[in-house]
């Protein structure tokens, strides 16, 4: 019986009709615990590890699951014991073909875990292997049904973006893509993969000073903005740094600064219209200068308690970090002082702007005077005044009383990105 109890707990690989390859840390059998929703976004290089306990600590204790297409099991004894926290297991899946993602083990462990991790690697076999499949289905209903925290490192990370780079013909290059925004290395998918919460409209980038990708990131954005109409987001992060975005879409910069020079970009197309690139065409040189103020870039330095950070609600302030703006001329990027951004997303407008989810939300009534009904939604919620200011959020039980608040205009937000504008008329 000792045997027993110590085998459960002792790593070992097992393979499955060669679908994928299982290297299992500790208990092997499920529990469940009570999550807390978050997204952590790992540059690459080393991982920081007060960012991934982070993570870890939003999974309370469960099980934790690290999917990847190539490797072994390198994350296990890191996760399950040199960080500090007790979880029930940590499980590796190695995910080699499409033919994984249809697994039932695979499918099944995923829908009893706790908090997924996602390796690096190269994205185009995550694009290619899970895409338009029961893992990104199962992926997907684990972070927006159950809540459980996800997170990614280099190729990990640039999967999770709404819009994502693909390299499904390798890798692209800044000066590759200046020169021409539609050379065969540009893939990047658009709303067809995996949708995060605050992460509608953005597209991630990694590895971003090693080597230096703004201009790059400067090229795809602005494909997105002259094909596609898109007023395009990005978040990058430099090498051993990671932005962990919790359920009020606060994302907190970790990483090595003073000692290291590490950074976190959130990055927008300037609302003033016209926004879009002045020069999109293929074979020429990108231009994307709007007074040398295209995109506007918040850039944060990482610490390692995270206190640098930046409202992905809003998208206009942050704390510890600079403004910058980033402009386009004839393939020539260059990089200067800038302001915040101001009139963006105003609650006076049509904050649904075109791309940006595929259903909208319809709650009713709308104007509402005492209680608001949005059935069909079970995730979380946030609910703001004109002024920006949080009235009340939670997990959405069906409805939400309203009755108490004063006449006016309020804004609802929801898990999976979508938001409208809510009229209110007071009883009083």
């Amino acid at each position: 019986m000792l045997l027993l109890l110590l085998l459960l707990f002792i790593e070992r690989p097992s393979t499955h009709a060669q679908a994928y390859t299982s290297y299992l840390t500790g208990d092997s059998s499920d529990v469940q615990t009570t999550v807390v929703r978050g997204i952590c976004l790992m540059g690459g290089a080393s991982e920081n590890e007060n960012a991934m306990r982070w993570w870890m600590e939003r999974a309370d204790g469960g099980d934790v699951l690290v999917l990847r297409s190539t490797g072994s099991n390198g994350y296990n004894n890191y996760l399950y014991n040199t960080l500090g926290l007790i979880v029930n297991s940590v499980e590796t899946l190695v995910l080699p073909s499409r033919n994984s993602a249809y697994d039932p083990y695979v499918l099944r462990r995923i829908q009893e875990a706790e908090a997924i991790w996602i390796a690096g690697g190269d994205q185009a076999n995550y694009v290619n292997y899970w895409k338009n499949t029961p893992l990104q289905q199962a992926v997907q209903a684990a972070v927006l049904q159950r809540g459980v925290p996800i997170g990614g490192t280099s190729a990990g990370m640039a999967i999770l973006g709404s819009h994502y780079f693909a390299a499904l013909n390798g890798t692209a290059t800044s000066s590759n893509l200046l020169a021409n925004p539609y050379h065969s290395t540009a893939t990047v998918g658009a709303n067809d993969f995996l949708r995060m919460p605050y992460l509608n409209r953005t597209i991630t980038d990694t590895h971003f000073d090693n080597p230096d990708r703004r201009g790059r990131l400067m090229a795809f954005m602005g494909r997105q903005a002259g094909d596609s109409s898109v007023r395009m987001r990005a978040i990058a992060c430099d090498e051993n740094t990671a932005v962990c975005i919790d359920s009020m879409g606060l994302a907190r910069v970790f990483g090595g600064f003073p000692q290291n020079d590490d950074n976190a970009y959130f990055a927008q197309a300037h609302c003033i219209p016209p926004w879009q690139p002045e020069t999109l065409r293929a074979g020429v040189a990108l231009t994307w200068n709007r007074g040398g103020q295209a995109v506007k870039v918040y850039r944060v330095k990482g610490t390692q308690q995270g206190t640098n950070s930046f409202d992905l609600a809003g998208w206009r302030q942050g704390s510890g970090g600079e403004w910058l703006n980033w402009w386009v001329q004839s393939g020539q990027f260059s990089e200067g002082p800038g302001t915040p951004v101001s009139n963006c997303d105003s609650l006076s407008t049509n904050v649904i702007e075109r791309g940006e989810i595929n259903q909208p939300l319809r709650p009713f009534p709308n104007p509402a005077s005492d209680r608001l009904y949005l059935p069909d939604y079970h995730g979380h919620y946030d609910f703001r005044d004109v002024r920006g200011a949080q009235v009340s959020s939670g997990t959405w039980n069906g409805s939400l009383y309203v009755g108490q608040l004063p006449s006016g205009p309020y804004l609802l937000r929801t898990d999976d990105g979508r938001v409208t504008r809510i009229l209110l008329h007071s009883r009083q």
